[in-house]
């Protein structure tokens, strides 16, 4: 590979090819099949190509039947090699002439020349043909013929080629189906697109001036923006030589093979462009405020504060059976329950029921959470992108309500923890109610001793009268003491009941936001950079 083309592939079409392979990467399912197709397809033929032989410039005559394309290419080659036909196409197989072989051997295998239908000019230097040196010239079969093969290689050789020599004749120069089947796909490539108006012998100067200044015209309507176009006449030699000096600036420069492939992927990107135009870039991360505004969703969702409400009240129901006054519970539980003609159940079971098993996100609302970030993350995108932010977020949208489900049960605290401050003040209740036992005792001795008489008593304290009034004191202080500490204890469980509410809502958020993250926002997070690099990728695979 010579030193201008290496330094052409690796400051130019190099990096737009990489490019171009990472938008055909990342454009799945986002651009439409057929671009997808024709850049892979463009990413194999180059890739191919920049291995083969860079000392070769592959130029195929193409042209219909009768244009003398074959007579030309023996003229040019300056042997009888091609057969050569008027009122029907002789050429069925292309044709190659190559001077210079070294080298050319595996790019005529990729180019699938036959054997047969290779030919080199050997002499090539002692005829004074240096200039075509590294030139392959290809004699396509007839793109108008009617035999069944020689329309499909004709067109696959006229993509690979690079450079493409129109063969046209002063009868059919103008024809409507060469020009819309091959002439408008090659807009853009005038760099590797020649024209050869053959067969001028047969019009005068003036109607060959006239007919070359009626197809320019009509090349440039075609989006040719400069037609190069060559008059010859293979009878008379009219034209051979000019046509030679065009393939010899071509073979020269050794710069072909990349105008051709520059070239294919100018209109490639043309079409990209048309389908994804330019837009600005995203930011790829999920800002805290729509990171906050799904978890605040998503814990609506699954009713948090439901649950922590619920678990406020099981807190007081549960603190009912440790710090409250015994006594006053013992006396509840000799009350009727008016609740129980409603057949309402226990109330703790109820809440037991609610926190233990019944923790469920609901699925509608969960997705007009998810939707809701897709929507205003994905504003301003093209509608394929905009799916695709949503297609993301919803993701893994039939496990996401199963898994907040699973996050909250295990959030839920158990039922059979206790405070350790409640079991002081259990003790210390159940100490008071001891000493109220003990003081019931004592009053009751004494008015047995001591005021009925009726025995002696085993000790004097518990015969003596005076000490009766300090027992009842003592036995009215035990019995506040006890209202006191269960009023003081409920008012803490209230406070301790809010602060419990609070860090339960506050872990089950913390949940809730890393199945959020997991969940929703990592996928939305890679489709947003997807979107980046494809639209950069698509930048830098443009001029």
């Amino acid at each position: 590979m010579s030193v201008v083309s290496t330094a052409h592939l690796q400051y130019g079409l190099g990096p737009r090819l990489a490019a171009l392979a990472r938008v055909v990467e990342l454009g799945h399912g986002r651009l439409d099949p057929a671009l997808l197709t024709d850049g892979g397809q463009l990413l194999l033929r180059a890739g191919d190509r920049l291995k083969l032989s860079a000392e070769h410039t592959v130029v195929a005559l193409a042209g219909g039947t009768g244009s003398g394309k074959s007579s030309l290419f023996n003229a040019v080659s300056g042997l009888e090699l091609s057969p050569i036909g008027v009122r029907r196409p002789t050429t069925a197989r292309t044709h190659a002439c190559v001077w210079g072989l070294d080298g050319a051997g595996p790019l005529l295998d990729w180019l699938q020349i036959q054997w047969r239908h290779r030919f080199a000019r050997a002499s090539a230097l002692d005829k004074g043909e240096s200039r075509l040196h590294g030139l392959i010239l290809l004699d396509l079969p007839d793109h108008d013929s009617i035999r069944a093969l020689t329309d499909p290689e004709a067109d696959r050789l006229i993509q690979v080629a690079d450079l493409v020599v129109w063969v046209l004749d002063p009868q059919k120069y103008a024809d409507a189906s060469v020009h819309r089947r091959y002439v408008a796909e090659l807009t853009g490539h005038d760099a590797v697109t020649v024209f050869v108006l053959n067969q001028a012998d047969r019009l005068t100067p003036e109607e060959r001036a006239e007919c070359v200044a009626d197809l320019e015209d009509l090349l440039r309507r075609e989006g040719v923006t400069v037609p190069r176009v060559v008059a010859t006449s293979t009878t008379t030699g009219m034209g051979i030589d000019d046509l030679k000096a065009v393939l010899a600036e071509s073979v020269a420069a050794r710069r072909a093979a990349y105008q051709r492939l520059e070239a294919d992927l100018d209109r490639l990107m043309a079409r990209l462009t048309k389908e994804m135009p330019d837009v600005p870039r995203v930011d790829p991360t999920v800002d805290d405020v729509r990171r906050g505004g799904l978890t605040d969703a998503l814990c609506d969702a699954v009713g948090v504060s439901a649950l922590g409400e619920a678990m406020e009240n099981v807190y007081g129901v549960r603190s009912a059976d440790w710090v409250g006054w015994p006594f006053a519970r013992w006396a509840a539980k000799l009350r009727p329950d008016p609740a129980s003609s409603l057949r309402l159940g226990g109330v703790k079971d109820d809440i037991r029921e609610l926190v233990g098993s019944s923790v469920s996100a609901q699925p509608a609302e969960v997705d007009n959470a998810v939707h809701a970030l897709a929507d205003g993350l994905a504003a301003g995108m093209p509608q394929v992108w905009r799916q695709g932010v949503l297609e993301a977020a919803r993701s893994r949208s039939a496990d996401l309500p199963g898994a907040l489900t699973n996050e909250l049960a295990e959030a839920a605290p158990p039922l059979n923890r206790v405070p350790a401050w409640w079991w002081l003040l259990k003790i210390w209740q159940y100490l008071l109610v001891v000493m109220f036992a003990a003081g019931l005792g004592w009053a009751g001795a004494v008015l047995a001793y001591g005021v009925f008489e009726v025995g002696r008593p085993p000790a004097a304290v518990l015969g003596d009268v005076g000490v009766l009034p300090w027992v009842g004191l003592m036995l009215l202080s035990v019995v506040g003491l006890g209202l006191l500490t269960g009023l003081a204890s409920r008012n803490f469980v209230v406070l301790e009941a809010g602060k419990e509410r609070e860090r339960l809502e506050l872990d089950m958020r913390r949940r809730v936001g890393g199945v959020a993250h997991d969940m929703v926002i990592t996928p939305v997070e890679g489709e947003l950079n997807r979107y980046n690099e494809f639209y950069g990728a698509l930048g830098a695979a443009r001029r």
